[in-house]
């Protein structure tokens, strides 16, 4: 059903008409300690065992977003288990894992979506075809709302490794590495929401 339907990212790029490049989305990444909190909460939770994707999503990947969201809670939303319900008949709708809009925290989904996040448990491929098509679909989100923005990010992960994608001129920009120590995953998502700063202030003027 919806995203799901979408197991290979080369469907999801013939569909919409998109292209894929492997990349180096962060040639240089300024490493960025994470809390004691969440060092100790990464330690707990590797000490048991996880044998599916809820539970890495729990223990791992949500307490991570988590942190990164409250650095921003001035410019960012942070939502969880939200339908992106865009267009039935393309596949695209059904709920996201994890996704930043760029608002300020709102009870509510406001465009635009920046970055979403897809959990993954073994099949990395079909995760990464989930993610690309939720980036389309929030790119069509966003242009619907009126505020339509140059790049969207995405990133599949089970909680140990993060690869980051970018989709860009209908072009999807897969990373040529997964992440996997702590301080350069939270260093990365610092780099990708720092990096909205000139086009959400763009939308706002706009207002």
């Amino acid at each position: 059903m919806g995203y799901s339907n979408f197991n290979q990212i080369k469907s999801v790029a013939k569909k919409f008409k998109l292209d894929v490049r492997i990349s180096s989305l962060f040639p240089k990444i300024d490493l960025v300690q994470p809390s004691a909190c969440l060092v100790e909460t990464v330690r707990r939770s590797t000490v048991m065992v996880m044998t599916n994707e809820k539970t890495k999503t729990e223990r791992l990947i949500s307490p991570i977003l988590i942190e990164i969201a409250q650095a921003y809670t001035d410019q960012f939303s942070f939502f969880s288990g939200e339908a992106l319900d865009v267009n039935a008949d393309d596949d695209l709708e059904d709920d996201c894992d994890f996704f930043f809009t760029g608002q300020p925290p709102k009870p509510y989904i406001d465009a635009p979506i920046v970055a979403l996040i897809k959990s993954r448990d073994q099949d990395t491929e079909w995760s990464v075809a989930q993610c690309a098509a939720q980036m389309q679909g929030a790119k069509l989100y966003n242009e619907t709302e009126g505020k339509a923005i140059p790049v969207i990010y995405g990133c599949v992960t089970d909680g140990t490794e993060w690869l980051f994608m970018k989709l860009e001129a209908n072009v999807i920009h897969l990373d040529n590495r997964a992440l996997t120590d702590l301080a350069s995953i939270v260093g990365a998502w610092h780099t990708v929401l720092k990096s909205f700063t000139p086009t959400l202030a763009a939308l706002k003027l706009k207002k």
